[in-house]
């Protein structure tokens, strides 16, 4: 064949596949899981195991019914309910975190047509639904065997002032309360590493929201700007749910935009508003604004030419 012509779309080929690249994620997840196993025993890692089979379950029994096919062995449910497990305290119902699976799975994503077609995140659904139905079951930290201690606490952002620089390797190991997966600055960023050099995700959203993030708090006058990226669900949301192919930009200055715009939110909540943490509020309202980003953002083609739009024809007289 002349390697003048031209054939249709795809031009770029890749081996990469739907399947390895959630493996990949997967595996950057592990550190987390692990540490989560550590911090606060077992019951931890049980919860990650039992929401991601129920999420395969459930997409698995979804598609069987509505007689579609079956693309569970894509592992993006297993994924989903990884990140549902990663978002709840060690002490959380079982059926309360389900609740929160089904959310993810059915409402979020096989109502909006599968993989690929959600306007949102899943897994921030999932925690959003819990977080509005189980309050008390979601702000409740405590710990079980591991080394968190088997007693009631608040997170750290639930008094930002009394963030110190003291408290900086508590923050990074996470010897503290909060939810199993957002704890261990150290795991999130072995595993945020990961997937940067697999190039599973570029490093633009994360830095952009991260760095923003800390700017913003700085400039609105927020306690501690640097102790507070470690503390809460900032860098999980950052390297994890951010950076999401379905509901992030496509274009690279559409993901800077993207990532400033969360950033932003996320200290205007946390520095302002009544609830300490702002990172699953903050993603989810810009999942609602990419497609908006990718049309501000999009280039035009070499030699393409964008429609113009017709001029409406005055009426004759």
């Amino acid at each position: 064949m002349s390697k003048q012509t031209v054939s249709v779309s795809p031009h770029i080929r890749s081996s990469r596949t739907t399947q390895n690249i959630m493996l990949d994620v997967i595996i950057a997840m592990m550190p987390a899981v692990i540490a989560s196993g550590f911090l606060f025993g077992f019951r931890a890692i049980l919860l990650v195991i039992i929401s991601s089979a129920a999420c395969a379950v459930l997409e698995y029994g979804w598609q069987k019914m509505m007689k579609q096919p079956v693309t569970v062995q894509d592992l993006s449910a297993v994924v989903t309910g990884m990140l549902v497990a990663m978002n709840v305290p060690v002490s959380m119902p079982i059926w309360m975190m389900i609740v929160g699976d089904i959310a993810a799975i059915i409402l979020v994503k096989q109502l909006f047509g599968g993989l690929g077609c959600n306007f949102v995140n899943p897994a921030l659904v999932g925690r959003l639904v819990m977080m509005i139905s189980f309050a008390s079951s979601m702000t409740t930290f405590t710990g079980s065997s591991g080394i968190v201690d088997a007693t009631t606490s608040a997170t750290p952002l639930a008094n930002p002032s009394a963030l110190g620089w003291d408290q900086f390797l508590t923050l990074f190991l996470g010897k503290h309360g909060g939810a199993i997966g957002e704890t261990c600055a150290l795991a999130i960023l072995i595993g945020g590493i990961y997937l940067i050099v697999r190039k599973v995700i570029k490093p633009i959203i994360p830095l952009c929201y991260i760095g923003s993030c800390l700017v913003f708090t700085f400039l609105f006058g927020g306690a501690n700007p640097v102790m507070q990226i470690f503390a809460g669900g900032l860098l999980c949301g950052a390297f994890f749910m951010a950076t999401d192919y379905v509901t992030s930009p496509i274009t690279n200055s559409g993901k800077v935009i993207f990532g400033v715009f969360i950033g932003f939110l996320t200290a205007v909540i946390r520095v302002f508003g009544t609830y300490p943490e702002g990172v699953t509020f903050a993603i989810l309202f810009g999942n609602v604004l990419v497609p908006y980003i990718n049309d501000l953002t999009l280039t035009k083609p070499l030699g393409g030419i964008f429609p113009k739009k017709e001029k409406k024809k005055e009426a004759a007289a």
